[in-house]
């Protein structure tokens, strides 16, 4: 296996430096969707800002696996109708991958600075449900950690009365 920088990575770990594992917030385990509905959707929030450079997904024999991936950048509470009709910042026609072996790369530019990611699988290989081992995601981290806002108010225009000042008068209109 060679990478783009200026060693071998068989003589260093260049695997585990560009998985993105360590900065998932989220328990992975087995996923299944519901009998006679094979869409899955899946929400992976970060520890830190990453860039993702590429996504595997194994899935399920016999028609399990997810035949088609969306992914959706930042966006928080996506729900099945919302990852329906929205536009995602890239989509995949995926193959049967069992092993793990394959990778589909991402439009790189568009996948910087990602706090959170929704996948969307759509369907299946015919299967009455879509099955999903495993997720692995390849990047690196920014070390930028999400701060979530809390309280924020905005004025678009002031009400004086809720603002005390002592310069109140100290200005007069001259003609």
């Amino acid at each position: 296996m060679s990478c783009t920088h200026d060693h071998d990575c068989e003589d260093h770990n260049c695997a585990a430096d560009w998985s993105l594992y360590k900065h998932i917030n989220l328990d992975q385990g087995f996923l299944e969707s519901n009998e006679g509905d094979p869409e899955l959707l899946v929400f992976i929030p970060f520890t830190s800002d990453v860039k993702i450079k590429s996504i595997s997904v194994v899935g399920g024999a016999e028609g399990t696996s997810p035949s088609k991936m969306r992914a959706f950048i930042n966006r928080d509470g996506i729900d099945f109708s919302d990852a329906q009709n929205m536009q995602p910042v890239q989509e995949w026609e995926l193959t049967e991958n069992l092993q793990g072996i394959l990778e589909y790369q991402t439009r790189y530019p568009r996948f910087q600075s990602v706090g959170s990611l929704t996948l969307h699988f759509p369907e299946n290989f015919g299967a009455n449900a879509t099955q999903i081992y495993y997720i692995g995601l390849r990047g690196e981290a920014t070390q930028l950690k999400r701060d979530a806002v809390t309280n924020v108010v905005y004025e678009l225009y002031p009400n004086p009365s809720e603002h005390k000042s002592s310069d109140v008068g100290r200005f007069s209109h001259v003609e």
